[in-house]
């Protein structure tokens, strides 16, 4: 009982020093609202607006045909711009794309011929590019086809695919950008967090009174995690709450509850990495390096980016041993396809393990450190 109100106590005392720490408590602030709703809605779902130029050396029917055929959402007004203007418009970044219409193209197309339009695409806009090509390459084909047959014709093939988007049926980015950044912000911050609170204590020096006092290196470490990651916990499920489901109208499938027992079983993990990292990083700068280590692989080899699946197998094989791996993948299961208890439990168990591992590792490193300042 002694032990449980020590750990109670020192961590009420790291939710007060945090309360004291008005930068972090923007940065927490900030990450868990105006992030999340720059990502979900700061990248573009699809084509969008994209500059594009027509140099149009025909000036026939066809040509400004296939040129009206680019509107917005999807491209920009086509400005009309003569050819030697294209490799200046391009090194500028004025256009995206270019595309040159060659001359006697409506002819060349009524005879029967094969004639080829030219399109000059900025690839260092690699979105918009991939993207865009593919578009423009539909619409003129089908300008083509339309205007040598007179009609727009309906092709009729044997075989009809029917697609059924499960889960986003609209394909919107802000439904998985949004969710994917409060799991980011989560691992983040929980390691932040606790790595800051430790080092805290070593600039300020009250880490010597805390081993003047009958106390643990576990129960210190204790306070710190569940402290932190209540933190993390709180200000977590309110943005989903308040900012997915409220401001960005995403519909959460699951059990919200759920998704926090398991989030409570990463934080476990997270704030051992926070705690293991304080102890090797000697000042808040040195933290940040580490961050820059450690976060971005947990990030973006987790599955939350790109799906596992199309990594390498050894890379696949590594990332097991990393938290965010399984918490992103329940999740997701939890959040997106509404699954319950029956089908996440593995990664729930996984977690456990691996938290178990971190705050062993941690708690030895944590206990070598207090006795060399000791």
């Amino acid at each position: 009982m002694r032990a449980l109100l020590n750990i109670f106590h020192l961590g009420i005392k790291e939710l007060r020093s945090l309360g004291r720490d008005k930068l972090m408590l923007a940065l927490i602030g900030f990450s868990f609202t105006g992030q999340v709703y720059m990502t979900a809605t700061g990248v573009p779902e699809s084509l969008h607006k994209a500059p594009i130029a027509i140099v149009d050396e025909d000036r026939s029917p066809l040509s400004s045909r296939i040129a009206n055929a680019f509107y917005p959402p999807h491209f920009l007004t086509p400005a009309m711009i003569e050819q030697y203007a294209t490799d200046p418009g391009m090194d500028t970044g004025l256009y995206t794309f270019v595309l040159d219409i060659p001359p006697d193209f409506q002819r060349d197309v009524l005879a029967g011929r094969q004639p080829t339009i030219q399109l000059n695409v900025d690839a260092t806009r690699m979105s918009q590019a991939f993207i865009g090509s593919s578009y423009i390459q539909n619409i003129v084909n089908g300008e083509v086809t339309t205007f040598v047959e007179g009609h727009r014709a309906v092709a009729t093939l044997p075989v009809e695919l029917e697609v059924r988007a499960r889960f986003n049926p609209n394909l919107s980015s802000v439904w998985f950008g949004s969710v994917m950044e409060v799991i980011n912000s989560i691992t983040m911050l929980s390691i932040i967090l606790t790595g800051a609170a430790l080092i805290r204590e070593r600039e300020h020096g009250t880490i010597e009174h805390l081993l003047a006092m009958p106390l643990t290196p576990f129960e210190i470490m204790m306070a710190k995690v569940w402290a932190m990651g209540l933190v993390v916990a709180v200000v977590a499920t309110a943005s989903l709450v308040f900012v997915v489901q409220g401001v960005l109208d995403v519909p959460i499938e699951g059990s919200i509850g759920l998704f926090v027992a398991g989030m409570t079983l990463h934080l476990f993990a997270t704030t051992s990495m926070g705690i293991f990292m304080g102890t090797v990083a000697r000042s808040m700068p040195q933290m940040g390096l580490l961050m820059i280590i450690v976060l971005l692989p947990l990030q973006m080899l987790s599955g939350g980016t790109t799906p596992r699946e199309s990594m390498p197998e050894l890379v696949q094989n590594l990332m097991l041993a990393a938290p965010t791996t399984h918490f992103v993948a329940l999740a997701q299961a939890i959040l997106y396809r509404g699954a319950g208890f029956g089908i996440v439990w593995p990664e729930f168990l996984a977690l456990l393990a691996i938290g178990g591992v971190f705050f062993v590792l941690a708690l030895g490193r944590f206990r070598k450190t207090i006795g060399s300042m000791a």
